[in-house]
């Protein structure tokens, strides 16, 4: 009897281990990319310590309908930057190595995801 609730307890407490859910960490570090600005000059932006593991759809060229996309990204973070040619980390990609990562105008995109 006792080696059926001492089973049953472990199952349960490792159930619960499973099911607590994982933070996810951010990516240390600055990741910069270029905007087109209202007066067609270039805009450097900087997402400084993003967080790990979810799209982050670049607010300035979210709607394609009304803005060209953000290109000349610099990874300075410590995670692998993913970037995507359209909102929601859909479209085509490219991916940028942790600290030294880069890619030039002609590297256009819309979202981007951080990973370890």
């Amino acid at each position: 009897m006792r080696l059926r609730n001492a089973a049953v307890a472990a199952c349960g407490a490792f159930t619960l281990l499973l099911a607590v859910p994982t933070s996810a960490s951010a990516a240390t570090g600055r990741f910069q990319y270029t905007v087109t600005g209202l007066d067609g000059s270039p805009l450097r932006v900087v997402l400084e310590d993003p967080p790990g593991e979810e799209c982050i759809t670049l607010p300035e060229v979210a709607d394609p309908s009304s803005s060209t996309p953000a290109h000349s990204p610099r990874n300075r973070t410590d995670a692998v930057a993913t970037v995507f040619t359209e909102p929601d980390c859909t479209g085509d990609f490219f991916t940028l190595r942790p600290v030294t990562g880069y890619g030039s105008e002609r590297l256009k995109m819309r979202s981007v995801v951080f990973s370890r």
